[in-house]
């Protein structure tokens, strides 16, 4: 009888302790790209301070996996025009993250001037940020 209570807690704890599958964080940000092409801040806010809570991941360490129709976040803001939400990802991220070279090669800020997007108030917004 006691083992069989042993092997079921043992069992019942490998459940309880079993790490977040990857899937989780997927569905969690599935959205996002409508969120961000809206302009939706606040839903935005909401998005980002639920994974960190939920996974203790920053915005940082998810930007370079998640693609809006073949564009980066922040890239995606400023060709939708969605400067609200650009400004506050921008705010959220260190500047080495906004430095780095992107999955073209190209840093944001070299990929704005090339797009016509680096007077933008986002562009502006990025200027000011890694300067």
């Amino acid at each position: 009888m006691k083992k069989s209570a042993i092997a079921l807690l043992t069992s019942l704890s490998f459940v309880v302790f079993s790490p977040v599958s990857q899937a989780d964080i997927n569905d969690d940000l599935a959205n996002i790209c409508t969120i961000v092409k809206n302009d939706d801040k606040s839903e935005l806010r909401k998005k980002l301070k639920a994974v960190q809570d939920d996974y203790k991941l920053r915005l940082g360490d998810y930007y370079g996996g998640i693609s809006c129709g073949g564009s980066s976040l922040i890239r995606y803001a400023m060709e939708s025009g969605s400067v609200e939400s650009g400004v506050y990802m921008i705010k959220r991220m260190s500047k080495t993250d906004l430095s780095t070279a992107e999955k073209d090669g190209m840093a944001l800020k070299d990929w704005a001037e090339a797009n016509g997007h680096i007077s933008s108030e986002i562009g502006k917004e990025l200027l000011s940020r890694i300067s």
